[in-house]
C-alpha cells in the first residue's frame, strides 16, 4: 500500500463531496477535512461540483492550488447521486468516504472510518447522526430531528448506538463494494443513500454504524425550508419502495397514512357526522402527542424556548413527508410518469 499522496502514489482513502452553489459553507468544510489525521496510505480530498455559478468554483480553485490533496471534478449533470458516481470512478483510494458541505467533522473522522471499516469488514460504515446549530430556530428542528416522534426510533438517530443498521449518515466502503451491489441509482435526486444501503443489506451485505465516527449536520435554520426538504423525502421514498416493492422501513409510511387519514375524513366530514368526529379524535389525539414529544425533546435539550417552535417542527415534518409521499405514490404508482420537474430543486443539492 502507498504511503502517502505525495508525489503521485496513490492514497488509501478518497473523500468525495458534492457540490453546487455552495460559497458560504465550501471552505468550513475543506478546512475541516484537509487537516484530518492521516490515516495509513494517507488521502484525496474530490470536490464534484455540479457547474457553480456563486463563487463556489473560485473558491475551491484557490484550495486546489494551494493543498496538492485538494481536487476538482466537475459534474454537468448537477445531481448529487451523479456527483458520488463521478468521484467513486475517478477516485484513486481503495476506500472511499462520502463527505457532506453543510457538516463538520471530527479531526480523526477519515481515520475513524477507515478503522471501523477494516474493523468489522462491513460492506459501508458510518456514525450516527449529530448535529450543531445556530439560534433557536435551529436548535428546535435539530430536537425535533433526534425525537423518536419525527424519526420512530430509526438506530442512526441514537448516538451511542454501535452495530448494524439499514442505512447510515453519509458513508465509507471499500471501492469493492460498488462492483459488488452497483453505483447510486442517478433517478433518485433524493434518498439515494438509502436506496444504496437497501441493496447493500438484501443483497447479503453489512451496514455497521459506530459512535467512534463523529460528524455534526447542521439541519435548516426555518419551517419553510424543512418543510421543502422532507415532502422532497417523501417523493424520493415512493420511487425506493417501487423499485424495491418493500419500504426500507414500515416507519416510512406512517406520515403518508396520516395526512391521506386527514384527507379521506376531510371529504367524508361534508356529509358524516361520524367522520367529523373521527376527524376530530384524531387531531386531538396528534395534538397531545405533539404536546408530549415537544415536552420531552425541550426536556432532553434543557431548553425550554424550544418548546414553542417545536409544536409547529413535528408537524412541518409529519406533513411535508406525507405530502411528498402521497405525490410520489400518484406520479410512480398510479400513473406510472418519470418524476416532476419540479421535484429534483426543492432543496440544496449536497445535503443528506
Amino acid at each position: 500500500m502507498a504511503k502517502s499522496t505525495v508525489g503521485g502514489l496513490e492514497p488509501a482513502v478518497s473523500v468525495v463531496i458534492p457540490c453546487r452553489n455552495e460559497e458560504s459553507a465550501i471552505r468550513t468544510c475543506l478546512d475541516s477535512l484537509i487537516v484530518q489525521a492521516e490515516p495509513p496510505g494517507g488521502f484525496e480530498v474530490l470536490v464534484v461540483d455540479g457547474m457553480s455559478d456563486d463563487g463556489t468554483r473560485e473558491i475551491v480553485s484557490r484550495y486546489v492550488s494551494l493543498v496538492p490533496k485538494v481536487k476538482m471534478i466537475d459534474n454537468p449533470k448537477r445531481t448529487t447521486p451523479a456527483a458520488l458516481n463521478i468521484g467513486i470512478r475517478v477516485a484513486r483510494g481503495e476506500v472511499v468516504v462520502r463527505a457532506d458541505v453543510h457538516t463538520e467533522y471530527a479531526s480523526d473522522y477519515v481515520k475513524c472510518c477507515l478503522e471501523v471499516l477494516r474493523g468489522t469488514l462491513a460492506d459501508n460504515v458510518g456514525g450516527p447522526a449529530r448535529t450543531t446549530t445556530t439560534g433557536l430556530r435551529q436548535a428546535a428542528i435539530a430536537a425535533g430531528y433526534h425525537s423518536w416522534f419525527s424519526v420512530g426510533g430509526a438506530r442512526f438517530h441514537k448516538a451511542g448506538y454501535e452495530g448494524p443498521v439499514d442505512t447510515v449518515t453519509y458513508g465509507c466502503w471499500p471501492k469493492e463494494t460498488f462492483e459488488r451491489f452497483g453505483f447510486f441509482d442517478e433517478e433518485l435526486v433524493r434518498n439515494q443513500d438509502d436506496e444504496h444501503n437497501i441493496r447493500i443489506v438484501r443483497g447479503g451485505g453489512l451496514v455497521w454504524q459506530s459512535p467512534r465516527i463523529r460528524s455534526w449536520y447542521r439541519p435548516r435554520s426555518g419551517l419553510p425550508d424543512l418543510f421543502r426538504q422532507y415532502f422532497q423525502y417523501g417523493y424520493w421514498k415512493v420511487r425506493v419502495i417501487r423499485k424495491h416493492h418493500l419500504p426500507g422501513s414500515w416507519r416510512h409510511l406512517v406520515p403518508g397514512l396520516f395526512v391521506v387519514s386527514l384527507l379521506v375524513l376531510l371529504l367524508a366530514s361534508t356529509f358524516s357526522k361520524t367522520a367529523r368526529w373521527l376527524m376530530a379524535a384524531e387531531l386531538m389525539t396528534y395534538l397531545c402527542c405533539n404536546m408530549m414529544a415537544s415536552y420531552l425533546a425541550a426536556r432532553t435539550q434543557r431548553r425550554w424556548g424550544l418548546m414553542p417552535i417545536l409544536l409547529g417542527v413535528f408537524p412541518t415534518f409529519h406533513i411535508s413527508y406525507g405530502m411528498g409521499f402521497l405525490l410520489g405514490v400518484v406520479d410512480f404508482i398510479v400513473l406510472r410518469r418519470s418524476p416532476r420537474e419540479f421535484a429534483g430543486k426543492l432543496t440544496r443539492p449536497s445535503s443528506h
